[in-house]
Parts: C-alpha cells; sequence; structure tokens
C-alpha cells in the first residue's frame, strides 16, 4: 500500500513539474485555494465510497444524492431554518438514501452496483419531477459561503472536509467498527466466525455514504449563490476513480484513507491541470477511465505474483514434506 502512495506521489511531483515550465500561472494563490475549495466535497464524498469499497461494495447512486441533498438544503434555508440544521437535515436526508441503498443490499441481497444504480436513475428523476428542472433560487446571504466573508467562507468549508476525513481515518483505523468494515470487506465467512455481522456493517457503511453525500452537498452548494438541480452529474466516476487511484481494492478488504486523499489531490488537480495546459476539459473524463483501469491493473498483477508466491511456498513445503516422509522410511 505504501508503494502505491509513493508512486502517487511520484506522479504527482510529475505533473507539477510539467506545470510549473508549461503554465505557471496555476501556482497563483487564488487557483490554488479555488482547487482546494473546489474539491472539499469531493474529499468527503471519496472519504466515504472507500470504507463502501472496502466493505466489498460499490455505490454509484451519490451524484444524485449530492443533488437531491443540495436541493432539500436550498428549500430549508429558504424557509429560514438555521445554516447549523440545513447542514444537519442535509446529513440526515442523504443517511436516509444511504440507508435505502443498504437495505437493498443487505437485506434483499440485490447486488450493490444493480441496487444503486436503480436509486440513482430513481432519485434524478424523481428530483426532475419535483422540481420541474427548477434551479433553487433566491438563496439567502447567510446560505453563501455560511453567512461568512468568501475567505472566510472558504477556509471553513477547507476545515470541515478535513475535519470529516481526519475523523472517519481515525476511526477506520482505531474503533472496532472501522475494522469490522475491513474484516467484511476481506473475507465474510470469516467474520461471521469472528462474530461480526457483515450485513449489518453493508448497511451501515451506505447510511454513512449517505450521510457524506448530504455533507457534501451543502460544501458544495454554499459557494453559490443558486443550488442546481442537476448537480452531481458524472460525480460518481471521479470519486470511485480517487479512491481506487489511491490503492482501495475494488475486490473489497483492503485501502487506506490516507491514499484516498492523494487520489483526491491528483485527481483534482487533473482537471484543473487539463484547462491551464491548453487540453480539451472532455479528456479528464477519458484519463479518469484510464488511470482507473490502470490502477486495477497493477492490482491484479500485484495479485498475481502474491498467488504465484504462495503457490510455490506451499510445494517447497509439500516436496519438503515428502523428502521428510521419505527418511522417516
Amino acid at each position: 500500500m505504501r508503494r502505491r502512495e509513493l508512486s502517487l506521489a511520484v506522479l504527482y511531483a510529475a505533473l507539477l513539474a510539467l506545470l510549473a515550465l508549461a503554465a505557471p500561472g496555476f501556482f497563483t494563490g487564488g487557483n490554488l485555494r479555488d482547487l482546494v475549495v473546489g474539491h472539499a466535497g469531493m474529499l468527503v464524498l471519496a472519504t466515504g465510497m472507500t470504507l463502501v469499497i472496502v466493505a466489498g461494495e460499490i455505490d454509484v447512486s451519490i451524484g444524485s444524492q449530492v443533488a437531491v441533498c443540495g436541493v432539500v438544503a436550498g428549500l430549508l434555508a429558504k424557509s429560514g431554518v438555521p445554516m447549523p440544521l440545513v447542514a444537519l437535515a442535509a446529513a440526515a436526508a442523504g443517511a436516509l438514501l444511504g440507508a435505502i441503498n443498504g437495505a437493498l443490499v443487505a437485506g434483499l441481497r440485490i447486488p450493490s452496483i444493480v441496487a444503486t444504480l436503480a436509486t440513482m436513475l430513481a432519485l434524478r428523476d424523481a428530483l426532475r419531477w419535483a422540481t420541474g428542472g427548477a434551479w433553487v433560487l433566491g438563496l439567502p446571504a447567510r446560505f453563501q459561503w455560511f453567512g461568512l466573508p468568501q475567505k472566510g467562507g472558504e477556509l471553513a468549508i477547507a476545515a470541515v472536509s478535513l475535519a470529516i476525513f481526519a475523523a472517519v481515518a481515525w476511526g477506520a483505523r482505531s474503533l472496532a467498527a472501522g475494522r469490522a468494515i475491513y474484516a467484511a470487506g476481506a473475507d465474510r465467512e470469516s467474520a461471521e466466525l469472528l462474530g461480526l455481522r457483515p450485513r449489518r456493517v453493508t448497511f451501515r457503511v451506505f447510511a454513512g455514504m449517505g450521510a457524506a453525500s448530504g455533507l457534501a452537498a451543502v460544501l458544495d452548494a454554499v459557494r453559490f449563490t443558486d443550488v442546481q438541480a442537476n448537480a452531481g452529474i458524472g460525480l460518481e466516476m471521479a470519486v470511485i476513480a480517487a479512491v481506487v487511484v489511491g490503492g482501495t481494492s475494488i475486490r473489497g478488504g483492503r485501502g487506506t484513507l490516507a491514499g484516498t486523499l492523494a487520489g483526491v489531490v491528483l485527481l483534482g488537480t487533473l482537471g484543473t491541470a487539463l484547462t491551464f495546459l491548453g487540453v480539451s476539459a472532455y479528456w479528464e473524463r477519458a484519463l479518469q477511465g484510464a488511470i482507473v483501469i490502470a490502477a486495477v491493473a497493477v492490482e491484479a498483477a500485484g495479485r498475481s505474483r502474491r498467488t504465484g508466491r504462495a503457490g510455490r511456498g506451499r510445494r517447497r513445503e509439500g516436496d519438503g514434506g515428502d523428502a521428510r516422509g521419505i527418511r522417516a522410511a
């Protein structure tokens, strides 16, 4: 895992060197600040997605969840609800949507890719029907930037996203509930023998992913004067790419949030870098897809090498056992 993180650091350093030579304007304070603030919500989403994938599942409905939770937050703010309660309500709405996914996957045992694809489409169409495609306009001044001056609001967004990331990273490493996610994702049968309940773990990670979607929706929405009803389209691809590139195994059981942070930084920088390098933004998703394929291929190659070494070790042990048996005879 450390090797993957080191590789990302080298790749990121090469990207920065290219930008320093070809587009030094990238390193202005305003651009770097926009880069951090613009990807704060993505970091929160990638944090939740890491736990989902470590648990051996996937959630492609997060873009639709972000859109729904953003509209909920905007409507509540317009009705006079204080901002702390707006954020709490958005997180609760997201947790409810995530719990629906969890019930479908853990309760009805529908494959997560099928269940979340269905909810992605259902939520998107339901929101379009409920809003008529109209944005939430006329938001109160206390909504944008949490009612702070822009620089203060930007600092608040970055601080909140990093605090969420740090709290989840600590919990995943130090709490029994966090270790249970890794155990369930690595081997469900063994986890059950240890007294864990993998289906309950699955339900919880989807509910947590929904809550992360609600918080990310607020962090993104407060940067603007309106809430878009079509927000989050294609967001799931970028988030999953960041998690997989960061070293989390798509098969579950392995991954670090430090790697996810590195993946978010790399892919977040890549999109902005393309603009400064004069490359069409349409290439961003193509590059994301290529990077994901490369990361999965590297993981598969590593798994094959480990399997091969284990097989050779077992054969040597068997040969040794046969020899010992012959000598004993």
